[in-house]
């Protein structure tokens, strides 16, 4: 039997969400570092890689996606699991994961599922193969004009075409034309793509400019 790594680093602005993870963490046997805020996690890491990550989307100032990004930039082969209780649908989903994260689970959290999760991603943290494409690294997120940036924070958010239209007081083919336009301003091929560009470039959560 393998020896399990030592630490798991638990981020989450949710004080019953943290301790739920970090219930879990002490089930597996390891110890965990519990913390509430982005900041605070790169402070305690430091040079000290953990084992794996566990991060809410959902955290003040710099969100989980940036954390994520610059934790990985640290240690390149660390596993992150994404947590979040506001993009659950498929896109979001997708977008984190595109962006680097090993899995992804949606709040509430589920105990069991959550020490799988942690097991699993764990087991295949060993792994050097890149899983998939990301997103054109140069995207052109300044070329977006207002309207297709409004666009394309309702898609973060999960919105369809007719949400989106009817949001924006727009026919559904003029919603579509926006889609397309931003998509090749992007340099993207697909919703997903422009959603993981909008979080990359720190778009949402942003007012349009």
């Amino acid at each position: 039997m393998s020896e399990l790594p030592q630490q798991i680093l638990v981020v989450d602005c949710d004080k019953a969400a943290l301790s739920l993870v970090a219930a879990q963490v002490a089930r597996l046997g390891l110890a965990c570092i519990a913390v509430d805020s982005s900041e605070a996690a790169l402070a305690v890491v430091e040079d000290d890689e953990p084992a794996l990550a566990v991060i809410a989307v959902e955290l003040p100032g710099l969100n989980g996606l940036g954390l994520m990004q610059a934790l990985q930039e640290m240690f390149v082969s660390l596993p992150v699991i994404l947590t979040s209780s506001k993009h659950v649908d498929p896109i979001g989903r997708a977008a984190g994961l595109m962006l680097g994260a090993d899995d992804y689970l949606v709040k509430p959290l589920d105990p069991a599922e959550v020490a799988a999760r942690m097991r699993r991603s764990l087991r295949r943290s060993d792994r050097s193969v890149d899983e998939g494409p990301s997103a054109d690294p140069t995207n052109h997120t300044d070329d977006l004009s207002r309207r297709e940036r409004e666009i394309l924070l309702l898609l973060a958010e999960g919105k369809s075409e007719p949400e989106i239209a009817a949001a924006l007081v727009l026919s559904r083919k003029t919603v579509a034309t926006h889609i397309q336009n931003m998509l090749r301003k992007l340099g993207v091929h697909s919703r997903t793509q422009a959603v993981a560009a909008a979080y990359r470039e720190g778009l949402v959560g942003m007012a349009p400019k």
